[in-house]
């Protein structure tokens, strides 16, 4: 289970999230000790994925490639999510893991494994929600390792690349 802990609009959440391995789409989450069940429909293509159904509840959600917000129904918040197991706000620049900051679609590769970096550089290009989005390194160094591949689905905290 991803723990995560995720600011809106200066309001902090502690979140748990784990993807449901028999249900394609489905996710476990707890935000501040209180389960729900999250659905997203089009979870096998990201393209398409810009709502999710809460405890059978529906939300239309959009959000910027920067993942700096995201636009409800009510309104638009800014958003901050940290990864408790990185101990890093994004972007993250101390840990050289690169996880995946929502579900999504490898669409490309910028870097192969030994290829040196630089801070900020794309790394790869994860669809969703109808939306390209740029993933750049944490730090300057080199490729060590690249879990995924184009044409990949990806989860929420999935491990994509590591840069040392």
């Amino acid at each position: 289970m991803n723990k995560l802990t995720v600011t809106i609009d200066n309001q902090t959440f502690e979140v748990e999230v784990a993807p449901n391995r028999t249900a394609p789409g489905e996710y476990a989450v707890i935000v501040d000790g209180a389960p729900l069940t999250v659905y997203v429909p089009d979870h096998d293509r990201p393209e398409l994925a810009d709502w999710m159904i809460v405890d059978s509840r529906p939300y239309e959600l959009l959000m910027p490639s920067d993942l700096s917000s995201v636009q409800t129904y009510n309104g638009r918040y800014a958003v901050t999510v940290r990864d408790q197991e990185t101990h890093s706000v994004r972007p993250n620049v101390g840990d050289g893991r690169v996880k995946a900051p929502i579900p999504g679609l490898i669409a490309r590769l910028h870097v192969d494994v030994g290829q040196a970096v630089e801070g900020g550089q794309s790394l790869l290009v994860l669809e969703a929600m109808k939306m390209e989005n740029e993933i750049r390194a944490p730090k300057s160094g080199v490729v060590r390792q690249v879990v995924v591949k184009p044409g990949q689905t990806v989860t929420l905290g999935e491990l994509l690349l590591e840069v040392e």
